[in-house]
């Protein structure tokens, strides 16, 4: 393709997705006349107009008109001005997803010209231009793992009901494309829009009750359900297609490597709704979907299984198998298939009833499925026949995608892992202990104690635990867990749950004491052979700054320990280590979090190499930029390439899932690129090519990193009136009322900072607009190596161009400082009593992000923030305009309601109700919430 053909490609493209917006802002704009008549819509009008001509040159005069205008909104207007902006965002969200689509179908139009970067294809081409032998292909895929894990975390701020009318939208506005629509059918597809938008706008966006556990279960298997259950399939598919037009002398049958899991209903930290019952109940629920799945699967197989004997002769394998399962499994006459010459559908029905039966245990095994390898095994029953008589092309497009199914998914969905605060774990631990009179207080003990303690009891064959004994209610609990779980590998499998995750990891004691309690349920099993079977891993969770410096340490204490080690050697000397990204950010800065982040990396991997273990690190990103949010390809290239050996887990969490899962072909592009990732990280693990430079860029970076730390604990932990500033001039409090978690904001009824979550400091920050989290003290860090020297600038800017870790670093930087509006910002500073503190204190936020963003900018040589990315910087551009009326509601609006509740009166329910949806609104308009 010739680059002038590229480009009037490109200008197109984009035309089309202004004509998506403008189609689905006029539509908007009928509904708005029909729903509120054109009082409404000439307001909305107004404020929009406004709005854009003070961004596109701000005057005083304009800001104070623009001010009144909002602040003179009556109530009954003002509620629906708010919900015209807040739809608009979710129609302008729909059409960039599904240009993102479209962009790659216009790839793939191309095909043999042109391949899309990041794509599958692309990185397979690189092997093999790189002469990469076939099977040096094969030991790289054997060798790469990647586990998605959705967790509950509440930063979703959109209901389900709302996000299956954006399910339908997306599906007719990709329609739109279609060149064979006639006129009458563009028409009908318009009015069909148009009936969609009036749902949405007559479709309540907030929820009446937070959710139960179960109703987060339930939003968690929708993703399996409407997507990932046909999507994963097809990236295994893609990648053996790519494999075999540029190996084609070989056979290639791809393993496992991309899968998901969960912690909906495993995750219990700070969240007493999450009990052994909500679990077993979740795992459960997991295998029910399952099952679904795979009768509707057979249901479409057997469609195609028309194969008479009258034609082609099927193997005596599959006939015996028949007449077995006549044998075994109760069909009554009216469920059997009748044509006697179509012995496939006759196999498949009888598949089908083994499926329903599975998991019931009131019916007999020999008439169900026990387990899903006695299921593969029919399926490959029918593909070796089918094969055998030249079906290999309906084997291969419906039997092989089944056999991947049942590989990826078995009956248990997705692996669930469980996760406990380690305080709690200690407690239990020392009542247990007192109990049976082992330990009077073991809380109490020193480190090394405790160490040798749990070792004892390891290598003990005695119980710890008595049935005599009455626990407290927590105790139990937490007994009761590692119960579930055995029980629970023994009905599903011992892939249904695999890892105990630690919260608060900060000692190797943590870990023993999960072993100590998985012990007791027969989970830690001592073999005559001197052998240990663990089928239960203790895995930390590092999450402050001193947590990650701790952390080499208390794993080499671990490797030393031969009960340890024993559990290690019966999971193939793997251990899994996971690292938050979220309270590392909120403890010390972006800077330090992401420097501290890749020295624990490599520190916990050498302390692991020098006792051959390989190391499975779990990465706890959140969706935001001030939570590590970044894409999933890029989170994936940023590792450390001598860090992924053992695989790679990370979260996937709130406003993410349905962002990149809930359409397939953004859940299929998103999973493509870390695919193509994924096999880049191994290429570069297999060639490490260390720049001589980048020791020298580290020692750099530890300078850069510890004044931005101090910079930054400056304010959030130095400064008496940061606290106050912070719940005054953002929606903290409120947005507890928001009903999207289980999980109560606070890990105890505290309003110390270091009991905040780190989601709501995320979202409560993003809301204002400041998105300080996601950036504040970069700039101190970085000047204080410029230091107006024009060698030092110089060498920042080889460090962007050639590092990546310092590229990646800045560019993040830039989303932030673009997103944040500090003229914005400052509205919230009236809500703060003391404005001597509001003026003050903004003043040195206002300082930091000029002095950011001017060394951004010489850094990267741009002359504006996003340059390196003009679409995203365009997107922002159109965005604002839209989200600064729903700020100035919301400021307004806060201090109403702030107002009546100090005063002693009653919420004014629809004030309440108003707040709640600008903070919705504004989450839709920055793509962001926590």
């Amino acid at each position: 393709m010739s680059d002038s053909t590229a480009i009037i490609n490109k200008n197109t493209s984009n035309n089309l997705l202004r004509r998506d917006v403008r189609f689905l802002g006029h539509i908007l704009g009928e509904v708005l006349v029909h729903q509120g008549g054109n009082t409404l819509f000439t307001i909305v009008e107004k404020i929009r107009e406004m709005s854009k001509a003070l961004r596109a040159q701000y005057t005083p005069e304009m800001y104070k008109e623009l001010k009144e205008t909002v602040s003179g909104l009556a109530p009954e207007i003002r509620h629906q001005v708010i919900r015209a902006f807040a739809i608009y965002f979710q129609l302008i969200n729909i059409a960039e997803q599904n240009h993102r689509i479209r962009r790659k179908r216009d790839y793939e139009r191309t095909a043999g010209e042109n391949v899309q970067p990041g794509s599958i294809e692309d990185v397979v081409r690189e092997l093999k231009s790189l002469n990469i032998s076939a099977p040096e292909v094969q030991e790289m895929i054997s060798g790469i793992s990647l586990e998605l894990v959705m967790t509950a975390h509440p930063t979703e701020a959109t209901r389900r009901a709302v996000l299956d009318i954006h399910q339908r939208i997306a599906k007719d506005v990709e329609e739109l494309d279609n060149p064979n629509l006639t006129f009458r059918e563009r028409e009908q597809l318009r009015e069909q829009l148009l009936g969609e938008v009036i749902t949405l706008w007559q479709t309540d966006e907030l929820r009446d009750r937070k959710p139960t556990v179960i109703d987060e279960v339930n939003n968690g298997l929708y993703y399996f359900d409407e997507t990932l259950f046909d999507v994963l399939p097809q990236v295994y598919q893609e990648l053996e297609r790519c494999l075999l037009k540029y190996y084609p002398e070989e056979s290639w049958h791809v393993p496992t490597f991309l899968k998901f899991g969960s912690w909906i209903g495993g995750d219990r930290d700070g969240n007493p709704s999450v009990t052994s019952d909500i679990t077993w109940q979740t795992l459960t629920m997991h295998r029910k979907l399952a099952l679904e799945k795979y009768e509707e699967e057979l249901r479409k197989l057997m469609a195609h299984m028309s194969f008479s004997k009258n034609i082609v002769e099927v193997t005596d394998e599959l006939l015996d198998s028949i007449e077995q399962d006549r044998k075994t499994v109760d069909l009554s006459n009216d469920e059997g298939w009748r044509n006697e010459k179509e012995p496939y559908r006759i196999k498949v029905r009888f598949m089908i009833e083994k499926i329903r039966n599975s998991g019931n245990p009131n019916i007999a095994d020999k008439k169900k499925y026990t387990n899903p390898d006695q299921f593969m095994a029919d399926l490959q029953v029918i593909e070796r026949s089918l094969r055998n008589h030249y079906a290999d092309f309906i084997a291969d497009a419906y039997v092989q995608k089944l056999i991947r199914q049942v590989e990826l998914f078995g009956f248990h969905l997705a692996t669930l892992d469980v996760r406990q605060h380690s305080k709690e774990h200690e407690s239990a631990m020392t009542e247990i202990l007192a109990g049976m009179s082992i330990c009077p207080n073991y809380a109490a003990l020193s480190e090394q104690e405790k160490i040798e303690l749990l070792t004892a009891l390891l290598n003990e064959p005695r119980p710890i635990t008595s049935p005599y004994i009455k626990y407290s209610e927590s105790t139990q609990e937490c007994l009761d867990v590692y119960r579930v779980i055995q029980k629970a590998q023994a009905e599903f499998g011992r892939a249904c749950i695999s890892s105990y995750l630690i919260s608060m990891t900060q000692g190797s004691s943590d870990l023993l004491e999960v072993l100590v309690f998985a012990k007791e349920a027969g989970l830690y099993l001592h073999e005559a052979d001197g052998s240990v079977t663990c089928t239960l891993q203790s895995v930390p969770l590092f999450e402050t700054i001193d947590d990650l410096h701790a952390a080499p340490d208390i794993m080499s204490t671990l490797y030393q320990i031969p009960a340890y080690r024993k559990s290690l050697a019966s999971r193939n000397n793997l251990q899994e280590i996971m690292l938050g990204y979220s309270d590392s950010n909120k403890d010390g800065g972006v800077i330090t979090a992401n420097w501290e982040l890749r020295v624990a990396l490599r520190s916990i991997t050498a302390a692991a190499k020098k006792y051959d273990v390989k190391l499975k690190f779990f990465h706890g990103r959140g969706g935001a930029l001030g939570r590590g949010g970044m894409p999933l390809n890029r989170s994936i290239l940023a590792q450390p390439a001598d860090t992924v050996g053992g695989g790679i887990k990370i979260t996937e969490q709130g406003e993410v899932l349905s962002s990149r899962y809930s359409i397939k072909g953004i859940a299929y592009r998103s999973l493509e690129q870390a695919t193509s990732a994924l096999i880049t990280s191994a290429l570069w693990a297999r060639n490490p090519q260390q720049d001589a430079s980048e020791e020298r860029y580290e020692s750099i970076m530890r300078g850069i990193s510890e004044k931005a730390q101090q910079k930054y604990q400056d304010l959030i932990f130095r400064d008496a009136d940061f606290m106050s500033f912070f719940k005054e001039s953002t929606p903290l409090p409120e947005i507890g009322e928001l009903n999207i978690g289980s999980r109560p904001s606070k890990r105890k009824n505290s309003d110390r900072f270091e009991d905040l979550r780190a989601i709501p400091w995320v979202f409560a920050w993003t809301q204002c607009r400041y998105l300080l989290p996601a950036w504040y003290a970069a700039g101190t860090g970085l000047y204080s190596y410029y230091q107006e020297k024009p060698e030092h600038l110089a060498t920042m800017q080889d460090m962007y161009n050639n590092w990546s870790f310092f590229r990646g670093l800045i560019d993040n930087l830039q989303m932030a400082l673009a997103k944040a509006d500090l003229l914005i910002a400052k509205e919230y500073g009236s809500m703060i009593k003391d404005q001597q503190v509001a003026k003050r204190i903004y003043e040195l936020i206002e300082e930091e992000y000029r002095r950011t963003s001017d060394l951004i900018l010489q850094i990267t040589g741009q002359q504006e923030i996003l340059d390196n990315v003009p679409v995203i910087q365009e997107s922002i551009r159109l965005r604002n305009p839209y989200v600064d009326p729903l700020s100035y509601m919301q400021v307004d609006l806060l201090s109403e309601l702030r107002a009546t509740r100090e005063d002693g009166g009653e919420d004014d329910p629809l004030l309440l109700r108003e707040v709640l949806l600008t903070i919705n609104g504004i989450a839709a308009g920055l793509r962001n919430t926590g």
